[in-house]
Formats: C-alpha cells, structure tokens, sequence
C-alpha cells in the first residue's frame, strides 16, 4: 500500500464517518453532500426505532458511528408484532409520545452527524390491518405534520411513499407524489424529498420521478435474487444516464437492497458486499445494509422490525455483523479506486 493511497483512504474513510452537530444534508449533482463535503450515505433500516427506548436507540447510534455508518431510515408510519408506533396518526395528524420520540432521535442522529430518512406508507395490511393515509388529505396532512415538527433538524429527508408504485394500499399516484412533494416544499423549500420504487426502474419511471414528480434523488429498490449484486453497478448507470438525458443530474440511491430472512435466498457478508461495491462502481450515493423479520412464523430476530426488546445489534445475525464491520472500509476502498 503506497502512502498517497493510504492518505487517500483515510480522507474516504473520513469523509464517510465523520460529522459534527447540525450535520446539513444537500445534493450535489449525482451526489450528497454532508456539510458541503461530498458524502457517499452508508445506512442501516431503523425501522421501528420509535418503538425502542432511550437507552437502545444511544447505543445504536453509537455503534453505528463507531462503525463509520451516517445514515438510518425510520419510517413515521410503523406497525409490527402488534405494536403500532407511528408519529402521525392515520389521519395524518400528530400521534403522540411517537412525534416527539422522532424528533428526539432526529436530534440524536445529528449530534453524532447522521442523516435520518423519514419514510411515510399508506401500508400494505401486513404490519397493520388499520388503514393509514388512505386518502391525499390525511397523507398531505402527515407531510405537513413531520415537515413542521422537523424543520429545524437539516439531517433530514422524506420518503413521501415507500415502494410507491406496488398496486395495493402502498399505492401512491404519481399526482400524489408530487401533491405531497410540493407541500413540503412550500413549508420547507431545501428539504429533500424522495418516493420509493420496488423493482427496476425504467427510462419512463425515471422521467415521471425527477421530471413530472421534481423529486430529488431516485430510491429504487432493487430485485432479491441471487443476480442482484452483479446486476447493481450497471442498474445504476443506466439510471444515471436516463437522468442525465432528461437534463436532471440526481442522486441514485439504494435505499432497501435485499436483506435476511426475506425469501429462500439467504444472502451472505459477500453478497451484501458485492452490493455496496456495485453501487459504488455504478455511481450511487448511497446504500444500506437492510434487515427485517423473517416472513415465515415470526420467530427468530425481528431485527429493525420492532426493538422493544432488544436493540438492533443484539438482534443482527453473525453475517449481518461480518457486514457492519467491513462495510465502510469496503465502499471507501471501491471510492478510492474509483477517483484514481
């Protein structure tokens, strides 16, 4: 190892980890930034982090610094194991102690220099069986609530609709992406807002996201298949350019990836690692080590999913472990290569 490359993976790796209170998210081109300093988002699903006492949620987020991640995604409308703790009631308005607890996590994130991802859903009738955000009304009224209450915190963006374009209740129309876009633009203008696609994007998904929408960064979630890792960096690519030829320079980032427990494949460490490392290559801004209960009876670790119990590194699996250890040395090592 030259010493210009160490000195260089050093700079990554600081550029990847640190952050200082009042940590500022932006977009710059086809990237983030942290503070004015480009930031590749190295994050974990944080589910149901409203739900996890005080304690937990330090511990958590210490670790994840320690392990240099910057980033978690908390979703404000969470329900699981029977345990409803969303900070905006189905009607879109305030539910409390839960908006406050997210308000509170938000300020932790940022003195330890994280990003929070706030991810709404109209839900599917798995977690819950209530309707929530049924109509624009009470989802324009949930935007208005979190927008609001969180203005002050710049560590923040929105996902306005998780995996937004499956047609059940998760369904959000590309007129209501943008409704709710323009409302939290109205009431926050820097804010940074996103809607989540499941599957590939196409040159069309693309064009209706960052041209009709105006959102500011792509959120696809890509396919859970033994393929997927090799399919990553040119998936992003493709994206990118599809964007580009609209004359909108944006952000791909790989929110949810695959995860454990979700189907017969059983990604390892390496899997997860070929992922990150295709996402770099490709040109992504970020990525996530995603995680969740498994889909079967309900034993074994609920993971992110609910963290009443215990908090979410006592409840990661020795491969997922393997992958918070290596991940941020992993994706500075591939950013590195990249920029010489």
């Amino acid at each position: 190892m030259t010493r210009l490359w160490q000195l260089s993976l050093a700079a990554t790796l600081w550029t990847l980890s640190s952050g200082v209170a009042g940590a500022r998210l932006e977009v710059k081109g086809s990237k983030f930034a942290l503070d004015g300093r480009e930031t590749f988002l190295v994050g974990m699903s944080y589910y149901g982090a409203l739900g996890a006492p005080e304690k937990f949620i330090e511990q958590d987020l210490d670790d994840l610094k320690r392990l240099g991640f910057n980033w978690v995604r908390v979703w404000a409308t969470w329900a699981a194991a029977d345990n409803d703790v969303s900070a905006v009631a189905p009607d879109g308005k305030p539910r409390e102690p839960y908006l406050a607890k997210l308000k509170w996590l938000v300020e932790q994130a940022d003195k330890r220099g994280m990003v929070v991802d706030v991810t709404l859903s109209r839900g599917n009738g798995v977690a819950s069986k209530e309707p929530r955000l049924a109509s624009l009304d009470a989802h324009l009224r949930a935007v208005e609530t979190l927008a609001t209450a969180l203005k002050p915190c710049r560590n923040v963006y929105f996902d306005v609709g998780n995996e937004r374009n499956i047609k059940d209740r998760r369904h959000v129309p590309f007129d209501d992406v943008k409704a709710l876009r323009d409302r939290i633009k109205q009431l926050d203008p820097d804010r940074l807002v996103t809607a989540s696609h499941a599957g590939e994007l196409t040159r069309d998904d693309v064009e209706q996201y960052l041209a009709k929408c105006q959102l500011d960064f792509l959120s696809p979630h890509r396919p859970r298949n033994a393929r997927s890792p090799q399919q990553t960096a040119e998936k992003t690519r493709e994206c990118l350019a599809w964007a580009k030829d609209l004359g909108r320079v944006a952000p791909v980032h790989h929110q949810e990836p695959f995860r454990r427990d979700f189907g017969a494949w059983q990604p390892k460490a390496a899997d997860f690692l070929a992922d990150a490392r295709g996402a770099c290559e490709g040109g992504a801004a970020g990525w996530c080590l995603h995680n969740g209960s498994a889909k079967d009876d309900g034993k074994g670790p609920r993971r992110s999913f609910d963290l009443r119990e215990k908090r979410l590194f006592d409840q990661l699996d020795a491969e997922e472990r393997q992958v918070a250890e290596r991940l941020v040395k992993h994706v500075a090592q591939e950013r590195d290569k990249e920029a010489r």
